[in-house]
């Protein structure tokens, strides 16, 4: 538990610092803690070490994870993101149990999550997850189709868009990862001037234990910090 409590501060610390350097107040960012290598007992000494904030956002990549945990720390008030892949089988499970997905990837997902969102009677709050790095391994939009499919995400009534996502290329620097954050924050704004007016930019989810830093540098008003977490736990 201590060992958690330091780096949730050093965590914080950064965050603020940066923060401040692009000119906002540290809590204009969300730290999405992700839980993907840990178990659930240590995802929820995580969480109480965060509750001493207010507020406890954990992340996990995988569906299956994410329900296991969420199932076992039901007792704690934790707003799950799923922040990895999601598959349209996965789907039904997956959205009474998250706050925010971030990895609405593609219209065909987007479609089916519309549909579950209708049968299960609520709003499925999701991130567009775009591609800036052009990486073929990663999941996303390409920036120049964004536009375009805005006016068909639009007319969705059960997903409700709050902003957009996307992961630094995986073989890039800090500097390539600042040139794609600040690329996603330049797409939004371009975006925004032209976006129906029921989907809003106000998130970019950007920025993991390596880079966030820069990311909340270059904007990012989410960010998912995992492995700087649990740095010399085993």
């Amino acid at each position: 538990m201590s060992r958690l409590e330091d780096n949730v501060a050093r965590v914080r610390e950064q965050i603020a610092a940066a923060a401040a350097r692009s000119g906002h107040p540290a809590d204009a960012v969300t730290l999405v803690a992700v839980t993907k290598y840990v178990d659930s007992q240590v995802a929820g000494e995580l969480a109480r070490v965060l509750d001493f904030s207010g507020n406890i956002h954990l992340g996990e990549a995988r569906p299956q994870e994410l329900w296991s945990k969420a199932h076992s720390l039901q007792a704690l008030p934790i707003q799950w993101h799923l922040i990895g892949h999601l598959q349209r089988n996965k789907i039904e499970q997956t959205l009474p149990l998250v706050s925010l997905i971030h990895s609405a990837d593609s219209l065909r997902l987007i479609v089916a999550i519309d549909t579950a969102a209708a049968v299960l009677g609520q709003a499925a709050p999701i991130l567009l997850e775009v591609n800036i790095s052009g990486d073929q391994t990663k999941h996303g939009f390409k920036p120049d189709e964004m536009a375009a499919n805005l006016t068909q995400i639009a007319k969705f009534k059960h997903v409700d868009v709050q902003g957009l996502m996307t992961m630094a290329g995986r073989e890039g620097n800090l500097g390539d990862a600042r040139r794609e954050f600040s690329q996603l924050r330049e797409l939004r704004d371009r975006l925004s001037q032209t976006a129906p007016p029921n989907i809003s930019f106000r998130e970019l989810s950007m920025g993991m234990s390596g880079d966030f830093e820069v990311a909340i540098e270059e904007g990012a008003t989410i960010v998912r910090v995992g492995s700087a977490l649990f740095e010399g736990l085993r």
